[in-house]
């Protein structure tokens, strides 16, 4: 009985070990998917982060607290194609508006705007003199603008010394026959005071003494310059009119120094006049100044235009276009200005790369060539078929600097930015997205801001540094009570760089000396309003972005005008009409 029970209890612990392990060999691969699932889950969504704000790191889902957009999981930083590259995901590519082209290899063509002036044919130009010294009796042309014809009589002059000389023939028409030699030598001192044979022999016949003599037109033209009076004692050769044949006329175009490359002798013209509406004329350059105009830097270009019907009068202002081609080989490389960062110093641009795990954007250095209107050149940098970022590079370049990766202001990287930083903000070195919207009420506050600006432009177009002193100080004040408040999210940040950075300029503005100094804090301080209106669409009108090339020495330095005419704040009076028109802002 006792080895009974032993054996059943040996049975009980050996089907409870069986039981055990069946169990644990069950419910051990009961589900490994799922288990492994939890572990990646765990590893990759236990971080959560913004598409546009990647600094923002959370462990739960949520919202962004700058943007409000709802965070997204961190990826797995392994992943990155590229750790120098900045990642973006379509939706967050379609929120920040980035466009992209393919770069292709083009001809490089500009078209160049020119002004100038009409002017006369200066081989056609003449000085009308008096060939007799004496008192003027009678001008018989009065004015300038008359027409004279080669031949007319334009003026009588009392001469004591032709008086002397006609009696002197006289007598030696008396002993002729004895002297001819006397006779001869007497018409021929007349002859040398232009008077002709008939009226040489007038003299001799009549035996009368001429007073007054005429003097005759040599040339036929417009009087353009009246030189002597009725009254007036003149001398042999002193000039009495200037007189322009205007049958032939000259166009003369103002070309600046950095258009001079696109413009060659032989290039075809098409210009209009601002006094003859609706005709457009059409012409070939024929020569280009070998030299600069050291005042108002530029050289001229000239068109030669018959005008038998003088229509073309001197001194009408004309507008012409000129389409050139690059220098540089027929095929370029040219891309949107809009692709272009350019920092004062080096210009970047940001190239594409996609592949099965995502996309990614690299800055990459360019060198530029000229601009072209819309577009600019690209010499080095660049090759055909690559991938850049044409709208919204504003953006990327913020998340790179958000990031710490390479950027505009940064080439090597960084520190990823973080927190809710005010100090040392640049509003122009921190592009945000160039689609921010800021309240009704916000541009409300500006308004005064943009006012007092536009009235400092117009004062240093005008070289009165009081005046622009006492705008800038003005527009200070107005900048002082806008309230920051009223910019919430990712347009606050940018609001305290760009309000630093224009009390910083407006500073400089009222402590300058001299009209130059304030023309340099007039450059920095139109950059932030530049920068500041693309990014916050903040002036309820249309602004129009206006460049001089000449200004910050050849650098170029662009401003904000209501106007779309060229009204210089960099030169003032003495280049008023260098620059043009780069972007229109509504």
């Amino acid at each position: 009985m006792k080895k009974l029970q032993i054996n059943v209890l040996v049975i009980a612990i050996g089907m409870l070990f069986i039981g055990i392990l069946a169990g644990y060999l069950i419910f051990r691969n009961d589900n490994p998917s799922q288990d492994e699932h939890q572990h990646d889950l765990t590893e990759v969504n236990g971080v959560w982060t913004c598409s546009m704000h990647p600094q923002i790191r959370q462990s739960e889902p949520g919202s962004c607290p700058i943007c409000g957009m709802d965070l997204i999981p961190l990826e797995n930083e392994e992943e990155n194609l590229d750790p120098m590259a900045i990642s973006m995901s379509p939706t967050a590519m379609q929120l920040a508006n980035v466009q992209t082209a393919i770069v292709g290899e083009s001809g490089a063509a500009k078209s160049v705007k020119l002004t100038g002036k009409i002017q006369s044919d200066e081989r056609r130009i003449f000085t009308q003199t008096t060939h007799i010294p004496g008192r003027i009796e009678q001008l018989t042309v009065n004015f300038t603008g008359e027409y004279i014809s080669k031949g007319q009589v334009i003026a009588f002059v009392y001469s004591p010394e032709l008086v002397t000389a006609q009696q002197e023939l006289l007598q030696a028409a008396k002993i002729k026959d004895s002297q001819p030699q006397l006779f001869q030598a007497a018409k021929e001192k007349l002859r040398n005071w232009k008077l002709s044979g008939n009226q040489i022999d007038q003299i001799i016949e009549s035996g009368n003494i001429l007073n007054n003599f005429p003097i005759r037109a040599n040339i036929s033209g417009y009087i353009t310059e009246k030189l002597a009076n009725a009254g007036d004692y003149v001398s042999l050769g002193q000039p009495l009119y200037t007189v322009s044949d205007l049958s032939k006329v000259w166009v003369l175009f103002d070309v600046y120094e950095s258009d001079l490359s696109w413009i060659k002798k032989g290039y075809e013209v098409e210009y209009s006049v601002q006094s003859i509406p609706g005709k457009t004329f059409s012409g070939k350059i024929s020569y280009i100044d070998p030299l600069i105009d050291p005042s108002t830097r530029v050289a001229q270009a000239r068109v030669e235009v018959s005008n038998s019907d003088l229509s073309l009068k001197p001194e009408m202002f004309v507008s012409g276009t000129i389409k050139s081609d690059s220098k540089s080989s027929s095929n370029s490389i040219t891309v949107p200005k809009s692709a272009v960062l350019w920092t004062g110093k080096r210009s970047v641009v940001y190239v594409k790369s996609s592949s099965e795990r995502g996309i990614s954007f690299n800055l990459r250095e360019v060198t530029l060539g000229p601009a072209l209107g819309e577009s600019y050149v690209i010499e080095s940098g660049l090759n055909e078929g690559e991938e850049i970022a044409i709208n919204g590079t504003f953006s990327i370049d913020a998340a790179a600097q958000l990031a710490g990766k390479p950027s505009m202001m940064s080439p090597d990287g960084g520190v990823p930015m973080t927190g809710h930083d005010h100090g040392n903000m640049e509003g122009s070195s921190m592009p945000s997205s160039t689609n921010l919207s800021i309240s009704e009420n916000a541009k409300k506050a500006l308004k005064p801001v943009y006012d007092q600006y536009l009235l400092l432009k117009d004062k240093l177009t005008q070289d009165n540094l009081d005046a622009a002193k006492e705008a800038a100080a003005k527009m200070d004040a107005s900048l002082k009570q806008v309230n920051m408040a009223l910019f919430t999210g990712e347009s606050h940040n940018l609001w305290m760089g760009f309000d630093s950075n224009l009390k910083k300029a407006l500073q400089a503005a009222q402590s300058s000396k001299s009209i130059e100094e304030l023309r340099k804090s007039f450059q920095n301080l139109s950059k932030e309003m530049v920068t500041m209106t693309e990014q916050f669409h903040s002036y309820a009108g249309t602004l129009y972005v206006q460049h001089c090339p000449m200004a910050d020495s050849n650098k170029g330095a662009d401003w904000l005008s209501l106007d779309q005419n060229i009204v210089n704040p960099y030169f003032g009076q003495s280049m008023l009409t260098c620059g043009e028109v780069t972007k229109t802002l509504k």
